[in-house]
């Protein structure tokens, strides 16, 4: 949920519908182990409300993807669809496709189990290079070269077609 964004425990609480002390507790965990990193501090009602932001990527395997209960797959699909569909009718209402760079492709396939493990491969490596050259830009904007940047996001869906 912190992946692209900065939240607070308290509003990742709020949307989570849970507690805040269990949303606390893996904040302190995630940000123990590095995964996230506190971006800023404002005062609420004289205490502080911390603003986390994710530094790495959660990225399953294939086999922990299905290690994982089929509730926690869907809970998980589910988050990220969310998230892409909000984030794609934001950039859709404000011009966000009106850049030539701009991509919006649809393949309808009929594909055997070996092309699907073909086409996972593809994808998933297709992400990977995408994290690469977002690298490389990252590393430009630190030696102050002074490029302008645009905020992205880059989402591929591959799935089986339900009618």
């Amino acid at each position: 949920m912190l992946d692209g964004r900065t939240a607070s425990p308290n509003q990742l609480a709020r949307e989570l519908d849970l507690p805040l002390g269990r949303v606390s507790y893996h904040i302190r965990l995630l940000n123990d182990l590095g995964a996230i990193e506190l971006v800023r501090t404002e005062p609420r009602r004289g205490a502080l409300e911390h603003f986390y932001r994710a530094v790495t990527t959660v990225w399953f395997s294939e086999a922990d993807w299905q290690k994982l209960p089929r509730s926690a797959r869907r809970g998980i699909l589910g988050q990220n669809l969310q998230h892409i569909f909000g984030s794609v009718t934001a950039a859709a209402d404000a011009g966000g496709f009106d850049a030539a760079s701009s991509v919006v492709l649809r393949a309808p396939l009929e594909l055997d189990e070996e092309a699907q493990t073909e086409i996972a491969d593809l994808l998933r490596e297709t992400i990977e290079r995408a994290r690469e050259i977002n690298l490389r830009a990252a590393e430009r904007r630190s030696n102050g070269n002074g490029a302008s940047t645009t905020a992205t996001e880059l989402a591929i869906l591959h799935y089986e077609r339900r009618e």
